[in-house]
């Protein structure tokens, strides 16, 4: 029984992975669940296995809440053994698959400023750059109605001050965060200033350093497979045009709300 790794591209620490899988050829079976619709829209998955290529098919959502006690993706599933949470997940693979080692370095400072990354990450970056994806597509999509500007506007100084303690404290005048070669920091940070990327807050665009830095992320994992990770998102806006029942509108409009107080 091989490594099957269940993900929906359009989540952040699920592209971190995949591009992780993918450029270091750790060979798995793509599990494609689709969040969004099964669990959002509420459409029962149908049956099927995943291939190594996401593209648009069976879902696999049902298989990943067995697989993972927290019913969420990422999930991991290897032989008999599962696991849940992104950090943790590519951690696992880094050292079964024995990567090389600027991903998660051996020399243990170098590894301490990686660790220091990953728990700056969670209460700064991704406390704000997802909301912009919430903020101009979900919520208006549930609700029938745009969101006042001032909270787009709210959140994105709240990311802005974010990315200036990333430039000044983590990236500095060097090439990666930890140097000169990509790590895990990396790449979990690439992942979520993507998204409001794909919803039009171009967050590169006047941070010349950021943008940079940005190029050489996508020259080391490569370009083919950057973009290929993030063409969902980078289409999010196509999500508009779905139909969505009304009682399940009803329902999820004030949780959503709730999601950004």
């Amino acid at each position: 029984m091989g490594l099957e790794l269940y993900l929906d591209l359009l989540s952040q620490p699920c592209r971190s992975i995949y591009i992780f899988a993918r450029s270091n050829n750790i060979p798995f079976e793509f599990k494609h669940v689709e969040l969004f619709k099964d669990s959002v829209l509420g459409k029962k998955p149908a049956a099927g296995s995943g291939a190594e290529q996401p593209r648009a098919g069976p879902s696999n959502s049902e298989g990943a809440g067995k697989v993972s006690l927290l019913k969420k993706v990422p999930a991991l599933k290897d032989g008999d053994f599962t696991l849940a949470e992104c950090t943790a997940i590519l951690l696992y693979l880094s050292r079964k698959y024995n990567t090389p080692d600027h991903w998660y370095p051996s020399d243990i400072q170098q590894r301490a400023r990686v660790d220091e990354y990953l728990s700056w990450h969670h209460a700064n970056i991704r406390a704000s750059a997802p909301k912009t994806m919430w903020i101009k597509v979900l919520i208006p999509l549930f609700t029938g109605q745009p969101l006042p500007s001032e909270k787009l506007q709210e959140v994105m100084e709240g990311l802005s001050t974010s990315l200036k303690q990333f430039e000044e404290r983590f990236l500095q005048d060097k090439a990666f965060i930890i140097g000169s070669e990509i790590s895990l920091a990396d790449l979990v940070a690439i992942v979520e200033l993507m998204q409001p990327v794909g919803v039009g807050c171009d967050v590169f665009e006047d941070r010349p350093r950021l943008r940079e830095w940005r190029r050489r992320v996508e020259d080391a994992v490569g370009k083919e497979l950057f973009f290929q990770a993030h063409e969902m998102i980078l289409n999010i806006k196509e999500l508009s045009n779905i139909q969505i029942d009304p009682q399940l509108k009803e329902q999820l409009a004030p949780v959503l709300m709730k999601m950004l107080k």
